[in-house]
C-alpha cells in the first residue's frame, strides 16, 4: 500500500525538491527542476517507477524523525534489536548540479543497512544503462546522467535492474551517500564533500531562519511554513511553486489530480504580505520582479499561473504508464488551467504591487504602467463572466470573488493616486468603476433571504473565498453582510471546522465529478474571518486545530480528510502554508516584537 501523503518529508535545493518517506524511501525527485520529469516517481506508481530507500535490513517505518532545528535538514532515526542508526537527509544550496546527500550515522550497538536505489527516468518510464567508473555508478539515459558514490566506499551490486548496497554500521560510524545529476553530454560536476555540505547547510538555512521577525506564540509553525516557503522557491528567478509535486489526488481514487509544479499568481499578495512583514524584503522583491515578468505583456493574455522562470506553455498531458496515487487517475503533468479566463487575478496582480510599494520596496518604473494597463482592461471586462477562483472546467459564470477582486484593482490604484498625486492614472474613471463593481456585487451577489454572500450572480452555491470580503476591505467585518457570510459558510461548507471550497451539491460547477476534501487554506480564512468579526477565541480555537493536522515535521498539503483524517492533495501545498503564517500574524496582532 502506497505511504499516506502525510508520511513524507521535504527536503530541497531552493531548485528540485524530494520527498523522503518514513520508510526511508526517496520517492519523488525532478531534476534539475521542480517541473523537471522524475527520475524517482514511486509516489504515482510503485517502486518499479524509480526510488531510493535507505534503511537498517528488514525495517519498516522510522522510531522518530524531525529536521534539525530552523533547517531543511531531515533526521531519521531507527531503533532495532541490535541497536540504533540515524539518516540524515539533505540537498545542498547548489553551485551547479544538484545533490542528493544521505549520511548514515551508527548511534548505538550494530545495524544492518540496506540502499536500494531504482533510477527511472521521464517519470518512471525510462530504464537506463549503468556502469561502474572510478568508485562510482553512473546512469545515462538520454538526456540524464546521475553519479553514485559512497564515503567510505561501499561495495554495490546490481539486481532487478536496481544498485544495492548492504553494509554494517557501528556506533560513531559514519557512511555518506552522495546522487547528483547532470546533462549527459557533459563532464561529471565537481565532487562535493557531504560533510562540509550538511555544516554549510544547516548554517544557511539557520541564519536565513534567524531573520523571522515573529515573536508570537505559533513561532515554531511560522518558521516551519516560511522555510517549506523558501524550499519551493525556483532561486534562479524567484517564483515561488504551488508545490513540488503532481497528481496527487483531491479525492482518492478520484480525477482531481493536478500538476502545481508551477507560480500561481493567486499567490502573490498573501507571499508579498508575509514575507515583507516577517523581515524578508529580498525574496519579496524577488517575487515581485518574477511577477512584473511574467505578467508583460498584452493585458487580455494574463495567464493565473506561469512556469518557474514565466514560461507560459504548460500543455497537459496524461502520463498512461504511471497508475497513480492509490489508483487515483489521471496522472498528468502541465496544466491547461493556465489558458482560463479568471478576473480576480487582475486584482491580485495589483494589490501585490500595491502591498510592494506600501512595504517600502525599491519603485520598478515600469509597475506602475503595468497597473494602469490592467486597470484599462478591466474597466472593459470586469462585467464578463469568468472560470474564477478554483479554476472550474464548467461554464463560465460571475464569480462573487472574482468582481470582488477586480473591486480591490480599482480601490488599490485610487488610494495609489491620493497617497501620490505625481501619478499618472484615471481616478474619476478608477473611483467610478469601483462603485459600480460594489454596488453590482451587493445587489446580485447577496442572498438576502439567507444572509449571505453566494458563489456567482443567481446561484445558491456558497463559496469559501467570500471570506476573504473583510480581509481585501470590500466590506467591514462587522458588516452584517459579512458576519452572515461568515456564518453560513461555517455552517453549510465546514466539517468538524475543516472548509470546502464550496458544497458540490447538484450539478458540479467546476465539470467535474463531485468529492473533495477540505481546502486547508480555507480553514485559515475562517479563522481570519472569525477573528476580523470579533470571535477571536473561537479563531485560535480553529487555528489550532487546523495546526494539529500538520504532519510530524510540520508540513501541510492542500488538502485535509475530516472524516478519513488524512491529508490529500499537492503536498506540501504553498498555499495551505501561506494561510497559516497569515492567520498567525493576524492573531497575534502582528506579531513582530522587532
Amino acid at each position: 500500500m502506497a505511504a499516506l501523503i502525510e508520511d513524507y518529508a521535504l527536503i530541497g535545493d531552493l531548485q528540485t525538491a524530494a520527498l523522503v518517506g518514513r520508510d526511508g524511501s526517496v520517492d519523488w525527485l525532478c531534476l534539475p527542476r521542480f517541473d523537471s520529469p522524475a527520475c524517482f516517481a514511486a509516489l504515482l506508481g510503485d517502486d518499479d517507477n524509480g526510488h531510493w530507500r535507505l534503511a537498517p535490513t528488514g525495517a519498516a517505518a522510522c522510531t522518530r524523525r524531525a529536521y534539525r532545528e530552523d533547517s531543511l535538514v531531515l533526521d531519521s532515526t531507527w531503533e532495532t534489536d541490535t541497536g540504533a542508526v540515524k539518516v540524515t537527509d539533505f540537498m545542498p544550496q547548489r553551485d551547479r548540479a544538484p545533490d542528493l546527500v544521505r549520511i548514515v550515522e551508527g548511534v548505538s550497538g550494530s545495524v544492518d543497512m540496506l540502499s536500494v536505489l531504482r533510477l527511472r527516468f521521464d517519470y518512471g518510464h525510462v530504464v537506463p544503462w549503468i556502469r561502474r567508473t572510478d568508485g562510482h555508478r553512473v546512469a545515462v539515459a538520454g538526456p540524464d546522467s546521475v553519479w553514485l558514490r559512497s564515503e567510505p566506499e561501499v561495495p554495490t551490486y546490481g539486481r532487478d535492474f536496481s544498485t544495492r548496497s548492504e553494509f554494517t554500521v557501528e556506533a560513531g560510524e559514519k557512511v555518506a551517500f552522495v546522487l547528483t545529476w547532470h546533462p549527459s553530454h557533459e563532464p561529471r560536476p565537481a565532487l562535493v564533500d557531504p560533510h562540509e555540505a550538511l555544516r554549510h547547510s544547516l548554517e544557511d538555512w539557520r541564519e536565513w531562519a534567524g531573520r523571522c521577525r515573529y515573536r508570537g506564540p505559533y513561532r515554531e509553525a511560522v518558521v516551519r511554513s516560511l522555510i517549506t516557503l523558501k524550499a519551493l522557491t525556483y532561486a534562479p528567478t524567484g517564483g515561488i511553486v504551488a508545490a513540488p509535486t503532481t497528481s496527487l489526488p483531491e479525492e482518492i481514487g478520484g480525477v482531481r489530480n493536478w500538476d502545481y509544479r508551477y507560480c500561481w499568481l493567486r499567490d502573490s499578495t498573501l507571499t508579498l504580505n508575509a514575507l515583507l512583514s516577517l523581515g524578508y524584503e529580498d525574496e519579496a522583491a524577488a517575487w515581485r520582479d518574477w511577477l512584473l515578468r511574467a505578467v508583460a505583456g498584452d493585458p487580455a493574455d494574463l495567464q493565473i499561473m506561469y512556469g518557474l522562470a514565466g514560461e507560459r506553455r504548460l500543455p497537459e498531458t496524461d502520463l498512461a504508464w504511471l497508475p497513480g496515487y492509490e489508483r487515483s487517475l489521471p496522472v498528468r503533468v502541465g496544466n491547461n488551467a493556465a489558458s482560463q479566463l479568471q478576473l480576480d487575478i487582475y486584482g491580485e496582480v495589483i494589490d501585490s504591487l500595491h502591498a510592494a510599494r506600501r512595504g517600502g520596496l525599491s519603485g520598478k518604473p515600469h509597475a506602475w504602467n503595468v497597473q494602469r494597463c490592467f486597470l484599462t482592461f478591466l474597466q472593459a471586462r470586469w462585467r464578463e463572466p469568468d472560470e474564477g477562483l478554483w479554476e472550474v472546467r464548467g461554464p463560465r459564470r460571475h464569480f462573487v470573488h472574482s468582481k470582488v477582486m477586480a473591486w480591490v484593482a480599482a480601490d488599490r490604484a485610487v488610494r495609489a493616486l491620493e497617497a501620490d498625486p505625481g501619478l499618472e492614472g484615471d481616478r474619476e474613471g478608477w473611483r467610478t468603476m469601483r462603485d459600480e463593481v460594489h454596488r453590482e456585487v451587493c445587489e446580485w451577489g447577496y442572498d438576502a433571504e439567507r444572509g449571505t454572500f453566494t458563489q456567482s450572480y443567481g446561484s445558491h452555491e456558497l463559496d469559501a473565498a467570500t471570506l476573504l470580503i473583510p480581509r481585501v476591505g470590500f466590506l467591514p467585518p462587522d458588516d452584517p453582510r459579512v458576519v452572515g457570510t461568515v456564518d453560513a459558510v461555517r455552517r453549510e461548507l465546514a466539517h468538524g471546522g475543516f472548509v470546502r471550497r464550496y458544497s458540490g451539491e447538484g450539478p458540479p460547477v467546476d465539470g467535474l465529478p463531485a468529492g473533495e476534501g477540505a481546502f486547508t487554506v480555507c480553514s485559515f480564512w475562517l479563522a481570519d474571518a472569525l477573528h476580523l468579526t470579533g470571535r477571536t477565541k473561537e479563531a485560535r480555537e480553529l487555528f489550532e486545530q487546523v495546526l494539529g493536522v500538520c504532519n510530524d515535521v510540520g508540513l501541510l498539503s492542500e488538502e485535509y480528510d475530516p472524516v478519513a483524517g488524512r491529508q490529500l492533495g499537492n503536498f506540501p501545498q504553498a498555499f495551505s502554508h501561506i494561510g497559516l503564517v497569515g492567520t498567525a500574524l493576524l492573531l497575534s496582532g502582528g506579531g513582530t516584537a522587532d
